[in-house]
């Protein structure tokens, strides 16, 4: 008789967070830079846990895209932000084109 194999997922329902420091510890920066991309609405935390901000893991390529944007081009902040939202709009546009051909 053959016998029956099945698979373990493992699933999580709370999600990674990253406290400010952790995430200044990923990209190498200071957390006060973190906290100026804050400030700015480059970065959104998503719980500010008394003094403590806690950011999501997807943080982390963002804040790459951000430190990528002004060593790589020289942008200040404010067009950082601008670049930042015209790719989440696309970004977003491009779902949105891949659902509605879904649907024909």
């Amino acid at each position: 008789m053959r016998e029956r194999r099945y698979e373990i997922v493992l699933c999580r329902r709370e999600r990674d967070q990253l406290t400010l420091e952790m995430l200044a510890a990923t990209a190498e920066i200071h957390p006060g830079l973190i906290e100026q991309f804050v400030a700015y609405g480059l970065l959104e935390p998503v719980e500010w846990a008394g003094p403590m901000l806690l950011f999501d893991a997807a943080a982390v390529p963002r804040l790459q895209a951000i430190l990528r944007l002004r060593r790589d081009t020289g942008v200040n902040l404010a067009g950082i932000g601008m670049i930042l939202d015209l790719l989440d709009r696309l970004r977003a546009l491009e779902r949105e084109n891949q659902w509605l051909r879904a649907q024909q």
